[in-house]
């Protein structure tokens, strides 16, 4: 972004940058409010008012008060707390082959079990009449879909009677357990890219398209990886704080007591 000076308050500037970088620095829901040009514009008058205050406090001499002093060494503090407390944090951060190791010497925590991605086209039913008529509608609508005259994602939010016809009929990733036992024996005995016939379930017919399957076994390393760091990361630095603290407080014995 090219830099240009907005406003400037007795040699000191204001430029677009530093107007993005207070945007930056909000809540994503007040960012909104100062998306339009009228926002900046609101947001630049309030960056010059807060220079005002500055020069005001200077000509007032406010950073020679006991105060502002008072106030300014327990900022210093506690900012010398957190930047200790962080390149603690940093130095313990785990690296790519740390975590490689622990996934090989940890295989079990990272099995999955077998899973597919299936969508489906629900003709409910009630009763067995209802029934019926929805094994007939079934077939009908399969027929469609073999012919080429609708693809399955349409046919689903033309005909489908399950909340997910709107997304073509997409249930997601899924795995064993999850779904009702005549509809789950039909997906994990289907190949991907199959149409089933009209599969019965207490809902109704269902007609399914398998469009992924995934055998049970190990995720792979890059699959995990973050989680793994994310992992280690927290073991590294608690372990980091607690030697830390047992040796600082070897080290500063004579200097802190504790009352009861």
């Amino acid at each position: 972004m090219e830099r240009k000076v907005l406003a400037t308050i007795n040699g000191r500037e204001i430029s677009n940058i530093d107007l993005d970088n207070a945007v930056k620095s909000m809540h994503p829901q007040q960012q909104m409010r100062f998306q339009s040009e009228e926002g900046k514009k609101r947001l630049l008058e309030d960056l010059v008012n807060q220079e005002l205050f500055y020069l005001e406090a200077k000509d007032n001499k406010v950073d020679e008060t006991e105060e502002f002093k008072a106030l300014m060494e327990q900022v210093t503090i506690n900012m010398l707390k957190q930047h200790a407390l962080n390149q603690l944090f940093m130095a313990a951060m785990p690296t790519e082959e740390e975590a490689k190791a622990y996934y090989d010497e940890h295989q079990d925590e990272f099995k999955v079990d077998e899973m597919a991605k299936a969508r489906h086209i629900l003709i409910k039913a009630e009763n067995e009449d209802e029934f019926a008529a929805a094994e007939a509608r079934a077939k009908e609508i399969a027929e469609e879909i073999k012919a080429g005259e609708k693809t399955f994602e349409q046919a689903a939010i033309d005909y489908s009677d399950c909340p997910s016809n709107m997304q073509g009929g997409d249930l997601g990733l899924f795995g064993k357990g999850q779904m009702v036992p005549e509809f789950e024996e039909a997906v994990f005995s289907m190949n991907e890219g199959e149409l089933s016939e009209p599969v019965k379930t207490s809902f109704g017919y269902h007609l399914i398209k398998v469009e992924e399957r995934h055998k049970a076994g190990v995720s792979k390393f890059e699959e995990v990886k973050d989680e793994i760091l994310g992992k280690l990361a927290q073991l590294k630095q608690l372990k980091a704080y607690e030697d830390k603290v047992a040796e600082l407080r070897e080290k500063y014995a004579s200097a802190y007591t504790l009352n009861d």
